[in-house]
């Protein structure tokens, strides 16, 4: 054969083959290639993959995966978004990874082989990575991926929440939410907390502001009683593009009852717990320069010790001092955002039971270090709860507010729910 033969021959092999290669691609009957397969008697191109598609599909494992979030999803929740489930299957193994720093997330998957959920919860503005794998009845082998991002701080919003999980507490704690974004859809917000008591009583939220929610019933809880309260702010959305993250139920008891009560004028406080006279101690309370604030406050802390300076509560001299800096302030416990504490006095002589002399305090003799526990602070400290009620009267100062702390009892229950973006119904 001639050089120029040989060339011709290459040259239709060469078309031939690529006309095989445009059917088995296309799945077209057309074409040179297709009728030069015909018209040979082999089976053709698009029979062929005609059969390798029923292959397939007689090998396909019955068992069909969905990750949740979708792939690709950028706003992702960091609580109960993530979830593997399987139909016709059951899950053999999941794997979960922050892409980023490679560590993986444990997770818990069903008895039933049915499910996988994250064992806690995400953290915000983070991409993830699941790979799920299942089989059929069969034993057919079936995989499924999903790529995601959690959503950012900045479109995220979450509760801080006083009682602390599992805390034993007066009959006067209520529970006080702040919210770390400006919430505009508070009805929306309210709807997604429950409040629920042993005591079956009817607890309702009122709004100080945009960030701060606090719930109480019309009365003191009842004593002994238990309280759970439930977050489900998952997905809710707080503002426009910013959306809850949190899925938390919290539990806590409430002790005896016990309210104290100061008065101003006979210098004297009188200590009742459920209902019986449990001690009367003599006390020193605000000068008429510097009066306590009248009204039903809530003890939020208590410090064994603590430092008191004036200067950070706007008692200060011409020099810009603090009018008084007591580094040792014994069995101090809070009843004002603004600085009122009921605590120990070891300085003053001679005050207690006769004189108000402080800036706004109310002052129980006591020793220094906080190491005596037979003066009237330290009887008082270890007998008080967080939630505890010290009622002041006789002062010639006005009503602390009900914002001040937290003491939503000196606001009549009208006012209270007026405060409900729910009109004042149970949560």
């Amino acid at each position: 054969m001639t050089d120029s033969k040989r060339r011709k021959g290459f040259i239709a092999t060469a078309a031939l083959a690529g006309g095989v290669v445009v059917l088995s691609a296309c799945g077209s009957a057309s074409g040179v290639g297709g009728d030069s397969h015909a018209s040979s008697g082999s089976t053709p191109a698009h029979e062929k993959s005609q059969q390798v598609d029923e292959a397939a599909a007689q090998d396909a494992s019955d068992a069909k995966i969905k990750i949740t979030p979708k792939d690709g999803a950028s706003t992702a929740g960091i609580s109960k978004d993530a979830k593997v489930t399987v139909k016709s299957g059951k899950l053999t193994s999941v794997t979960m990874t922050a892409v980023e720093s490679k560590k993986s997330v444990g997770g818990t998957l069903s008895a039933d082989g049915a499910s996988w959920t994250p064992s806690s919860d995400l953290a915000r503005a983070t991409k993830y990575k699941i790979t799920a794998h299942a089989v059929d009845s069969a034993g057919r082998k079936a995989v499924e991926n999903s790529t995601f991002t959690t959503v950012s701080p900045a479109n995220s919003f979450i509760g801080t929440f006083t009682p602390e999980d599992g805390a034993t507490v007066g009959v006067g704690m209520p529970v006080s939410i702040h919210f770390d974004k400006p919430v505009k859809d508070k009805k929306a917000v309210e709807s997604a907390i429950t409040v629920a008591s042993s005591s079956n009583q009817k607890a309702v939220g009122h709004w100080f502001d945009d960030t701060r929610l606090d719930f109480r019933p019309q009365e003191y809880w009842k004593a002994h009683s238990g309280i759970t309260v439930k977050l489900a702010l998952d997905g809710v959305q707080a503002s426009p593009g910013v959306q809850g993250i949190q899925n938390k139920t919290f539990h806590f008891n409430v002790g005896r009852s016990q309210v104290s009560t100061v008065d101003a004028k006979t210098h004297l406080m009188t200590v009742v717990r459920d209902g019986r006279t449990l001690k009367t101690i003599p006390v020193s309370a605000g000068s008429d320069d510097h009066p306590t604030y009248n009204g039903r406050m809530v003890i939020s802390e208590k410090y064994e010790q603590t430092r008191m300076d004036g200067s950070t509560v706007g008692f200060t001299n011409n020099d810009g001092e603090g009018e008084y800096d007591i580094p040792d302030v014994p069995h101090a416990m809070r009843l004002s955002t603004s600085g009122t504490f009921i605590h120990g006095n070891y300085w003053g002589k001679g005050i207690f039971g006769a004189v108000n002399t402080s800036h706004g305090c109310i002052g129980l003799a006591d020793a220094k270090g906080a190491g005596d526990p037979s003066t009237d602070g330290a009887w008082f400290y270890d007998h008080s709860l967080i939630g505890d009620v010290v009622t002041m009267v006789n002062s010639p100062d006005r009503t602390v507010q009900p914002d001040n702390g937290l003491n939503g009892w000196n606001m009549d229950w009208q006012r209270w729910i007026a405060g409900s973006a729910l009109g004042g119904a149970a949560s």
